[in-house]
């Protein structure tokens, strides 16, 4: 961006009586826009000299006035090559008040990212779930690490965060923090929006995320086949905590459901259509879609089992759900007496539904993606890409069957 800029020291007023001094102002002057400002000195005009905006002689009191004048012209010039790296439009008017100190409020990082978790803490349950919260309040807590292990500072100026900071900090995630790829760049995404909030304040002149590309490696998710399934229901389980667990997992399978929607799930949101047949109508927690999913007859026989349990008839739920991490650690246990390898968890139960009950069965990608409450269907489309190698999987035993047959028919042909 080119524009010029100069700066000028000179009189203002005229005084024609011996030894009186009249005040030096300077003239800021940006692409023709003038500013003045007093500099708080004044001189004898017989001693000033215009062309050089400074004060004739050698003795004290001109070598003093002419080093201050000097102090004067490199800070304005610092705050004039400061505006202009930044690489947003100014005038004469901002250099002023920079150089005055009206203005001049910095927005310092960690302080701008408190008050954005402030308030979103009190927004919890209203506008965003309590566990997005606690990633942005993770996120401040890394920022705050790396602050410290890299700049040895608590708090930096937002403005001074530029690319170098933004890839510095990624490579602290993985490094430092040990975090894999997704992980690092969903607590960058986090940061970022802080960032953008600085430059929609124009507390940042130009966003330092503009050329920072962010490509999520693609992770397959797991999700267990109509034999694990099937062995999973069937599976005798003594004792009441693990039980209850697999219910809770079971369920989900067949709701899709993930594990905060069905422990606030209750009997409102259990409705009965005009056919006869039951439903959720709940909304869900993280996105907060309308949710719309219709019971299928092994979720509502686990509903039927739990309808008369203390919990279900004091409580507000539909199943006596464990804690999440409770509930993770017991679905180890159950795939270990159930012989299943993957790593159960209670949001497999979700890629579950998508994959084996829905989309194996023929049931539409829209339809599938509207009950999970995606409201995007490209989030749906990952769950098609793993029918598909399912489907090639499926056509490679069947072309081992058919190639099976073919000899068997070519063998009795030459034996014939």
């Amino acid at each position: 961006m080119s524009h010029s800029f100069s700066q000028l020291f000179y009189l203002k007023g005229k005084h024609f009586e011996k030894d009186v001094k009249v005040p030096i102002y300077l003239r800021l002057t940006v692409n023709g826009q003038r500013s003045e400002l007093s500099i708080s000195r004044k001189v004898d005009p017989e001693k000033w000299n215009a062309r050089t905006g400074k004060m004739r002689g050698t003795n004290l009191e001109a070598n003093e006035l002419n080093s201050y004048l000097d102090a004067v012209r490199n800070k304005i010039n610092k705050i004039h090559a400061r505006l202009v790296d930044e690489g947003r439009p100014f005038n004469s008017s901002e250099i002023k008040n920079l150089y005055v100190g009206k203005g001049e409020k910095i927005t310092m990082l960690v302080q701008l990212f408190e008050e954005h978790n402030l308030q979103m803490e009190k927004l919890v349950g209203v506008e965003f779930a309590l566990g997005t919260w606690k990633r942005y309040h993770t996120t401040k807590k890394h920022v705050k690490e790396f602050l410290r292990t890299e700049y040895r500072k608590d708090d930096v100026p937002v403005r001074d965060v530029n690319l170098r900071f933004i890839k510095g900090f990624e490579y602290f995630l993985k490094i430092t923090k040990a975090c894999n790829h997704n992980s690092a760049l969903k607590y960058v995404n986090n940061f970022k929006k802080i960032i953008r909030m600085a430059v929609a304040n124009d507390w940042i002149s130009k966003d330092p995320f503009y050329n920072y590309k962010v490509q999520f490696k693609t992770v397959e998710r797991d999700f267990l086949s109509k034999e694990e399934l099937q062995d999973l229901k069937e599976k005798e389980i003594d004792g009441d905590r693990l039980n209850v667990v697999r219910d809770m997992f079971v369920f989900c399978c067949y709701t899709g459901l993930s594990y905060i929607d069905v422990q606030k799930l209750n009997q409102d949101n259990i409705v009965r259509h005009i056919d006869g047949s039951l439903w959720i109508q709940a909304e869900r927690t993280k996105t907060k879609s309308k949710l719309g999913i219709p019971i299928l007859l092994t979720a509502e026989a686990i509903l039927e089992k739990y309808r008369d349990h203390p919990k279900v008839v004091n409580g507000n739920c539909v199943i006596p759900v464990l804690s999440n991490q409770k509930s993770n650690a017991y679905l180890k246990e159950i795939a270990n007496l159930c012989g299943i390898e993957k790593n159960l968890t209670t949001h497999l139960a979700r890629h579950t539904f998508a994959t084996t009950v829905t989309l194996s069965n023929g049931v539409p990608i829209e339809t599938v993606g509207k009950m999970l409450g995606h409201k995007n269907l490209r989030t749906t489309q990952h769950y098609a890409k793993i029918i598909s190698k399912k489907v090639e999987y499926d056509m490679g035993i069947l072309k081992e069957k058919l190639a099976e047959m073919d000899n068997k028919r070519i063998k009795k042909t030459k034996e014939l």
